[in-house]
């Protein structure tokens, strides 16, 4: 696996297959995420963590490669066992077998040490299929070293500072083709194989004893099964249910949320947007802990909770717009020596690092309220909104980037989220406390806000507009009624909706703004974010055709995994950006659950 035959053979391999965005899978247990691809292909896994360098990265152009799939010509499929993030791809050959192969990252799952699980089972006739192994950690950059092949037929190998060890292929030999260790399972109908792959830091030699797979599934089914509650309420419950599952799979056990599992995957060709989205953007994390705690998933809404309460004891009114899992700093922008994915470069880190975005601290003041309506939040949660509320009356005249992280302005949105925000923490506080220690301030503060706002952010035709100097109408700008900054039928609502389905709107998906005089679908894709909320509002305001209609096809961009990324190009019918990206997932999750609400219960 290592040396110039080696080297040979690589240049002779052909490059991996890039797959479009809608066609992967995505495994998950809070720590790391893996995309699957239809040829059984892991295309993506960093290792021990999310924002660690990938250990396979064909995704973005890598050689490393873990395939397992029939050898005949096949057709493909797959699908999620419900409320899990347990994949099945399924392929039909063509002398009419049906193999499957079983795919999830083990639960409870361990901070360090990823543990990949692969079941590969005949459903019908007899198959062979091929096993291919070929680990590069740092980014494709270092290839195997200390291999090694116990007398239990378990091996063990390192790249980079990783250690992996491999169980189920025993007979496994040097691929004469292409380097790395590949075997071939010859199965009858009925028959099943386990393969499972450890990946984490240090000598895989001092580990403890492999967990048998049967164990290992186990676990991992019933800890899906405790986690995800049914949602037969819902718009769409298989799609909500999916949604959580996406949600918690992205969840920390110390309550971060990645917006997404990769980076750099291109919002538009080669238009140099491609970012790092492996990193809990405060943003994204209130949108998620709204959503589940409206979905009644107080586990997650907790982990929220949980993750913003220590950062602002941490940072206080200089909270980060993102962190690390962990809780640290974001790293820099930086470049991998990766082709990239189709159109895009290939880069990790994020320069929201150095920003200020003031709408934050009134979307952790959402979370909050939502928590305490629910009796979930402790005294170290209400000392984190207390911390809020004062940020916010320490900064809400600077400028800052806004949700869209450009550049530093006045935008209209940041304030009138910290409006909505003070409104709904003032609720939640006032209704928890007795009469004679209600605090008045927090509503002043939030009628202070709001004047400005109104004085400066909004539009002689009496919508609301993105900022004092700029009239365009913004999608974002749709919070300020759906959250509770303004009522839901105030006319600057009604004015602002009106602009965003006529001047946003196309084929029944939204856009975030009008870059320029292009038309919409020249600048960047449809926002599925903005659709959501337009849909939300929609319901609200008892625009019943308008919000289902608006809500299915907002649904059906998801691909067969039944995930969304941050964009969608109505035209070609494809995903764009990051995958999955959360605050879509949390979105869909609670535009499914609340539409049959504001609709009189109608599923």
């Amino acid at each position: 696996m290592s040396g110039a035959g080696a080297a040979q053979d690589d240049e002779a391999r052909p490059g991996p297959v890039a797959h479009t965005l809608r066609e992967f899978a995505l495994l998950a247990d809070g720590e790391r995420g893996a995309l699957v691809g239809p040829h059984g292909d892991v295309a993506w896994l960093c290792a021990p963590r999310f924002e660690d360098p990938a250990v396979f990265s064909a995704l973005l152009g890598g050689r490393s490669r873990y395939r397992v799939a029939p050898a005949a010509r096949c057709t493909w499929g797959g699908s999620y066992e419900p409320g899990s993030l347990v994949w099945r791809n399924r392929w039909v050959s063509d002398d009419g077998a049906v193999v499957e192969c079983r795919d999830a990252l083990a639960l409870p799952a361990d901070p360090d040490r990823v543990v990949l699980l692969r079941r590969v089972r005949v459903l019908r006739g007899r198959a062979r299929v091929v096993v291919d192994l070929d680990p590069r950690a740092g980014f494709d950059r270092d290839g195997v070293r200390d291999e090694h092949r116990g007398d239990d037929g378990t091996w063990t190998l390192r790249t980079g500072d990783l250690g992996l060890r491999w169980t189920g292929a025993p007979d496994a030999v040097r691929s004469r083709r292409y380097p790395g260790l590949t075997t071939v399972l010859d199965l009858d109908a009925g028959q099943e194989h386990d393969l499972v792959l450890e990946v984490g830091p240090g000598d895989p030699r001092n580990w403890p004893r492999p967990v048998p797979a049967p164990v290992r599934w186990q676990e991992t089914e019933a800890e899906w099964a405790g986690r995800v509650p049914a949602l037969d309420g819902a718009w769409s419950p298989p799609q909500a249910r999916h949604s959580l599952a996406v949600l918690h799979g992205l969840t920390s056990a110390a309550g971060a949320m990645v917006a997404a599992a990769t980076t750099s995957l291109p919002e538009r060709a080669d238009a140099h947007e491609d970012y790092d989205y492996r990193y809990a953007w405060v943003r994204d994390q209130c949108y998620a802990g709204v959503a589940a705690y409206t979905a009644g998933d107080d586990r997650l809404g907790d982990s929220a909770t949980r993750f913003l309460t220590a950062r602002l004891l941490a940072d206080g009114a200089h909270l980060a717009p993102a962190y690390t899992a962990d809780g640290d700093p974001v790293p820099g922008p930086g470049r991998v020596d990766l082709p990239g994915y189709p159109g895009s470069d290939a880069g990790t880190g994020n320069q929201v690092r150095t920003q200020f975005q003031l709408d934050a601290f009134g979307e952790a003041l959402q979370v909050f309220a939502a928590a305490a309506r629910r009796d979930r939040l402790d005294e170290d949660g209400e000392r984190a909104a207390r911390i809020a509320v004062d940020a916010i009356a320490q900064r809400w005249r600077e400028p800052d980037a806004g949700i869209w992280e450009l550049e530093d302005r006045q935008w209209t949105h940041s304030k009138l989220a910290v409006v909505a925000g003070l409104r709904a923490w003032s609720a939640a506080s006032r209704s928890a406390a007795p009469a004679r220690h209600r605090d008045t301030s927090t509503l002043l503060l939030a009628d202070q806000v709001l004047a400005e706002a109104t004085r400066t952010g909004l539009h002689p035709s009496g919508r609301w507009q993105r900022a004092a100097d700029d009239e365009r109408v913004d999608a974002a700008l749709l919070l300020a009624g759906l959250r509770g900054a303004v009522p839901v039928d105030d006319p600057r609502t009604l004015d602002t909706l009106a602009a965003v389905q006529s001047e946003l709107s196309l084929d029944g998906y939204v856009f975030r703004f009008r870059h320029d005089a292009r038309p919409l679908p020249e600048a960047e894709g449809a926002f599925l974010l903005c659709s959501y909320w337009t849909a939300l509002t929609e319901a609200q305001l008892g625009q019943t055709v308008r919000a289902v209609s608006r809500l299915e096809k907002a649904l059906a961009a998801a691909g067969p995994p039944q995930l969304f990324s941050e964009e969608f190009d109505p035209g070609q019918h494809q995903l764009r950006g990051n995958l999955p990206q959360g605050f879509v997932h949390a979105l869909a999750l609670e535009a499914c659950v609340r539409v049959p609400d504001l609709l009189g219960g109608r599923p």
